[in-house]
């Protein structure tokens, strides 16, 4: 029954002790994803609550950066390189952050990618189905399960995951990138009722847009929606709260009309997918696809196949480290 007001109880405190310790104070939270963009800054905003942050991300370079800064903060923070694709090396990261601090008690799911990119132009592009299901579904999933145990043990444990308001809305263009994340949002409300009696807790956050550097191959996305920073202190209320999901207005709008007027949703949204193009990153690197291997690498298909996290074509989340 301790659940059942778990978040209003949170809003309460919040309400009635201003400056009262955060709950992160003295526990340890993972975030992946957390050499840039979203990542780094929800690293940088835990650690100043007092939690100790284990830095997950590939770039082992911009995580000592990271790390660094966090220290240099007067906070604690270890950074442990890591592709989040190759299997194996998730494992290995599991049996090392558990031999080293015995259970994480947060975990933020936020490595990702984001591919913008319209039906007609991925007929010969199920690579970017696959690539987006490794980071977005499979590899947050894996991670997760290895961490889980712990967690159930210990009878406390709260996982976070960066998601998109477009699994509500179902925006077109992103097929790929929200099949992944819409996978993400159903397997974890189930896993979270199957550990609510061991008071391990999820946190579905579908965010709208948010700015980072990887919403620049987006022409239409100049300039708008969230800073990393804000996006991050929205990530860190819901550590300490743990709600079950954190929407915006617009999404929950669309998720009705969805209900509802199902036809005319499709109707708006195929008007709206009409008013709105594709990039010049997406149209290029489709180009490309149809004459080759070499082609595809001349017109961008490379730059989109192995870029960070917070950095490059992306909607509301980051990509895979």
């Amino acid at each position: 029954m301790g659940l059942l007001l778990q978040t209003p109880r949170a809003l309460v405190r919040r309400a009635l002790r201003p400056g009262a310790p955060s709950p992160l104070a003295g526990r340890t939270v993972l975030v992946t994803g957390a050499s840039s963009g979203i990542g780094e800054a929800t690293a940088l905003a835990v650690a100043a609550r007092g939690g100790h942050v284990l830095l997950v991300a590939r770039r082992a370079d911009e995580l000592d950066r990271v790390r660094a800064v966090v220290e240099a903060r007067g906070g604690s923070a270890t950074a442990y390189a890591c592709d989040l694709v190759d299997g194996d090396a998730v494992d290995a990261l599991v049996a090392q952050v558990l031999a080293e601090h015995g259970a994480v008690d947060y975990l933020v799911n936020n490595a990702g990618r984001s591919i913008r990119r319209s039906l007609h132009l991925s007929y010969d592009r199920f690579h970017d189905v696959e690539r987006t299901t490794a980071i977005n579904y499979l590899a947050p999933v894996r991670l997760t399960l290895g961490l889980l145990p712990a967690m159930r043990a210990q009878r406390f444990g709260h996982v976070v995951n960066i998601l998109s308001w477009g699994v509500q809305m179902k925006a077109p263009k992103f097929s790929a990138y929200l099949g992944s994340k819409a996978a993400l949002d159903t397997w974890s409300r189930i896993a979270g009722r199957e550990t609510y009696g061991d008071n391990v807790t999820f946190t579905n956050m579908r965010f709208a847009l948010v700015q980072t550097a990887m919403t620049a191959p987006t022409e239409a996305y100049a300039g708008r929606g969230e800073t990393a920073e804000q996006a991050a202190a929205r990530v860190v209320r819901a550590l300490e709260d743990r709600p079950v999901t954190v929407d915006t207005i617009a999404g929950q709008v669309g998720e009705v009309l969805n209900l509802v007027a199902p036809r005319l949703s499709d109707a708006l949204f195929h008007r709206f997918d009409r008013a709105f193009g594709d990039s010049r990153a997406a149209s290029g690197a489709a180009s490309g696809a149809a004459s080759g291997a070499a082609s595809r690498v001349a017109s961008g298909e490379h730059r989109d196949r192995s870029r960070d996290a917070g950095q490059h074509d992306q909607h509301a989340e980051q990509r895979r480290r």
